[in-house]
């Protein structure tokens, strides 16, 4: 028997990265040009960054654990 494992793309993962690096250079680029709208956003980008990231992969491995339920009721 074949163990073929789905192909997952975590794509909250580079996203969640992107928008915190993101995040970070607009809070240097906007402390430095004294822009407080664009401050405060660059600070919620970056926050949202984190959480972001885990939420995606916490999803990945919830559908992980449910095709192996699925593969083991399948077998019986």
């Amino acid at each position: 028997m074949e163990n073929n494992k789905k192909l997952r793309c975590p794509l909250g993962v580079p996203g969640g990265i992107l928008a915190a690096l993101i995040g970070l250079v607009g809070i240097i680029m906007n402390s430095i040009d004294f822009n407080l709208m664009g401050l405060i956003t660059s600070i919620a980008l970056f926050l949202l960054g984190g959480p972001f990231v885990r939420v995606t992969m916490m999803i990945h491995s919830a559908n992980d654990r449910l095709d192996e339920l699925e593969r083991k009721i399948g077998n019986k």
